[in-house]
């Protein structure tokens, strides 16, 4: 995983960028609220003046995810935390039989404790259908994304593990920006079931499909088609 050796985290940037983000999302709704009492009567201005500020709120919420993965590389050093990521070093025999599930069983287990509300209340609510395509869409996305981030962390493998999360940060980021509206690009198994469990109850094999074989697949094949060329 990216998360590969550790690093000391800055506290004070990552509590001055927190800050920042509030205040760009706290300015963004006064200039929404100006725009409506000076622009709503005329409509081409006002319409203007509330896509562009939607739009530059958008850019601020890719830019705290970007900024929360990189706290999580530097604070989660050596970890995993994606049962799809997990299975490479179970091919490997990195991890044995036993040790495999239990680590992952460990991971589903977390992700299911409810430290946020979206999670804990995940398997009572009705399912909120993050798929907005179709399944076979789904899939070769889900299964995309999973791929191009275990062939980049092969790729820049031996980068200094201080740039490596930065350009794993990125990555994902983008990969939020494209396939979030669709699928939630999540490509982490245990993710999404504590995000949507009621979904998995609803129509198991849909989310099945797209959300655990997709990025499981993805990691399984750049294993056995990249990974082994590259083995001694």
């Amino acid at each position: 995983s990216f998360l590969s050796s550790p690093a000391a985290m800055n506290t004070d940037d990552a509590l001055i960028s927190l800050l920042v983000m509030a205040g760009i999302i706290l300015l963004v709704g006064a200039c929404r609220q100006l725009a409506y009492r000076g622009l709503r009567r005329t409509t081409n201005w006002f319409n203007f003046a509330q896509e562009l500020t939607a739009t530059f709120q958008i850019c601020v919420a890719l830019w705290l995810t970007y900024i929360f993965t990189v706290l999580h590389g530097w604070t989660l050093a050596g970890s995993v935390g994606n049962p799809a990521s997990s299975i490479q070093q179970f091919y490997k025999g990195q991890l044995g039989s036993a040790a495999w599930c239990l680590q992952t069983g460990a991971l589903a287990l977390i992700w299911m404790l409810g430290f946020t509300t979206g999670h804990s209340r995940a398997l009572p609510d009705i399912c909120s259908n993050p798929i907005q395509t179709t399944i076979s869409n789904a899939f070769g996305l889900e299964f995309l994304f999973s791929f191009l981030l275990h062939l980049t962390l092969l790729q820049f493998q031996a980068m200094s593990p201080t740039m490596k999360v930065h350009l794993v940060a990125l990555l994902i980021t983008s990969f939020v920006y494209a396939g979030g509206h669709l699928t939630g690009a999540v490509f982490n198994p245990a993710l999404a079931f504590s995000l949507h469990g009621s979904c998995f109850i609803d129509q198991f094999w849909n989310y099945l499909v797209v959300y655990c074989i997709a990025p499981c697949a993805g990691e399984g094949f750049f294993y056995f088609h990249i990974w082994t060329d590259k083995d001694p």
